[in-house]
Parts: structure tokens; C-alpha cells; sequence
């Protein structure tokens, strides 16, 4: 799959939030204040993950309708790869 550019910058902003988690960490601040960045990040984790899949799901059932194939089984996927992803 091909991933386009807005995909790639969010998980860059990401890498970014890791980043300063861990210097959070170096410099022992707050766990509260930690815990709430590693909130932000898995949230920001779990939104890719969905855009992800959403988009992939929506080409495959697009090229499956056009070589008139069922797409129950693509849905049932893409929907179990969304529950393990939280």
C-alpha cells in the first residue's frame, strides 16, 4: 500500500510527541504530565491506525465491486483490525 504524504507527516508528529516523551522523562517531570503525552501519542497512534485502514479498506472494496466480488469479508477485516488496534 501505498501511503500518501498527510499519513507520513502524522507519524512523523508523533515520532515528535516520543521524542519529547523521553526527554520528559530524562528531566523527571511530572508523571502526571507524562502519562497524559503518552495519552496523546496512543490517541494520535490509534487515529492513524484507523485512517489507515479506512482508506485501504475503501480501495479494496472499490476494486473488489469492479471484479463484482463480495466485500462482506473486507469489512469483517478491516473492522477486526480496528478493535485490536485499541
Amino acid at each position: 500500500m501505498k501511503y500518501d504524504e498527510k499519513v507520513m507527516n502524522r507519524m512523523k508528529r508523533i515520532e515528535g510527541q516520543i521524542r519529547g516523551l523521553l526527554k520528559m522523562m530524562e528531566e523527571q517531570k511530572d508523571c502526571r504530565d507524562v502519562v497524559t503525552q503518552m495519552s496523546a501519542a496512543r490517541s494520535a497512534l490509534d487515529r492513524t491506525a484507523a485512517l489507515i485502514v479506512s482508506q485501504n479498506l475503501e480501495k479494496c472494496i472499490r476494486e473488489e465491486q469492479r471484479n463484482g466480488e463480495n466485500t462482506e469479508e473486507l469489512i469483517k477485516e478491516a473492522v477486526n483490525l480496528l478493535v485490536k488496534s485499541r
